[in-house]
């Protein structure tokens, strides 16, 4: 696999070989009292495939531990109890609250940045502080603490040239994350975004495939008149312009309905399905304002992953979980009881197929961005990423098993109720 490029662990599909290494690592932890004991409580796995062998990581501290034999040691040990920030720690604890301990903390994780030195594939080497400053930045608490900058840290000390990678989450799901046992991850923008972009300089690194241009078929228009105009967008196309030259939706319409064609609502890139555009601006006020108000009654189906664990939920129900943006991991959302959002989703399920995916047509009475992806995946939901979900736990697929079906809103020009389907007019997940 030397002549492959090496994962870009912002959006991946996990290697063959670093899925069979994953598994390898979680039979070791099951067969060991003593590792079982220290991952359970939930940790962030990581893999490396290197030229000369398989590296193993973890995020973190485990059981208080930053180093445990047969995986990557830390980039720095601040948990040394004869080492500077230790000693350290323990006098800024004594001093009393105020100013002056405050400015102390800062100093010592100021240090701490500074001594966390990262290399990349080019040979050079620069401390977290310096990779961060490049982009005008500081690094967040815990920067250099995650499995894969321990990972690359520790191939290029030991002369290695590395491959693949890829994080999973190995444990206990926390109360927030949407995290599963055996399932990967991207791995964060916030602090190893800068991080990871550095170490990997010198590596031939896959594209981002969210730059990609987008070369599949055409959406198709449902309905139009002189006030809206309805669209089956497909999926792996843009709602609207993005951060990069990717094209979208809202520009493929205006190019054939002019410029004064405007978007009311999203679907993120990967979600296929029914979306109103306004053809003036005062339909786009008023198709928002029904949105505002909780008016506007849309149906999705999707299709949950096999995780190899029964699915036990009932037939339908109603899903009632907060959310909130993980501001480090943009644009992944979390679950937060005490300043998330709220966010309800009424689901039924339409049926168990018989390769241990679950069909399941969703009902959302709120629209919080990627409401229905984290009721999905979450273990306090219905515990199963929507298949193809690279964010939440299932990047087996290339494309997302989410499509909006229908849409019912009030038409701006004359007030009738009515509803917009696409149920005859796309292929069934």
């Amino acid at each position: 696999m030397s002549d492959r490029p090496f994962t870009y662990p912002f959006c991946y599909v996990p290697s063959p070989e670093v899925v069979e290494a994953s598994e390898a690592l979680i039979a070791r932890i099951d067969a060991s009292n003593e590792l079982k004991e220290i991952f359970a409580e939930g940790k962030m796995m990581g893999v490396l495939i290197t030229d000369g062998g398989v590296l193993y990581a973890f995020s973190g501290l485990a059981g208080g531990r930053a180093s445990i034999e047969g995986f990557a040691p830390p980039i720095y040990d601040y948990t040394l109890p004869d080492g500077h920030f230790r000693i350290r720690e323990s006098e800024i604890s004594a001093m009393p609250a105020g100013p002056e301990r405050k400015a102390a903390s800062a100093e010592l994780q100021d240090y701490l940045f500074e001594h966390y030195r990262v290399s990349n594939a080019l040979g050079e080497e620069k401390s977290i502080k310096e990779v961060f400053a490049l982009r005008g930045l500081v690094p967040p608490g815990g920067t250099g603490e995650c499995a894969a900058p321990k990972l690359l840290q520790w191939a290029y000390s030991q002369g290695l040239k590395p491959l693949a990678m890829g994080e999973f989450w190995y444990g206990d799901s926390p109360r927030s994350e949407v995290r599963q046992s055996g399932s990967f991850y991207p791995s964060c923008m916030g602090k190893c975004g800068p991080l990871l972009s550095y170490m990997m300089q010198g590596l031939e690194v896959e594209p981002n495939p969210l730059d990609k241009k987008y070369s599949g078929t055409e959406p198709e228009i449902i309905f139009s008149d002189q006030d809206i105009i309805v669209v089956n967008k497909p999926a792996g196309m843009l709602s609207v312009p993005g951060r990069t030259e990717a094209d979208s939706l809202l520009e493929w319409l205006r190019a054939r309905f002019g410029q004064q064609t405007e978007s009311c609502h999203r679907l993120d890139m990967d979600t296929s399905g029914v979306m109103v555009f306004a053809r003036h601006l005062e339909a786009k006020r008023n198709i928002e304002a029904q949105f505002a108000a909780g008016e506007v009654k849309k149906s999705y189906r999707a299709r949950l992953c096999n995780t190899g664990k029964a699915f036990k939920k009932f037939s339908e129900g109603t899903i009632s979980l907060p959310l909130m943006l993980d501001y480090y991991d943009r644009p992944r959302q979390i679950v937060d009881f005490k300043q998330g959002k709220t966010a309800i989703t009424d689901y039924k399920v339409d049926q168990v197929l018989p390769n241990g995916e679950v069909e399941v047509l969703f009902y959302p009475r709120t629209g919080r961005s990627h409401q229905l992806r984290v009721h999905s995946a979450h273990h306090l939901g219905l515990g199963r990423p929507i298949k193809g979900d690279k964010l939440y736990g299932d990047p087996s697929s290339d494309r997302l098993y989410l499509h909006a079906e229908s849409i019912c809103l009030k038409h701006p020009g004359n007030g009738e109720i009515v509803k917009f389907e696409t149920l005859n007019k796309t292929i069934r997940l």
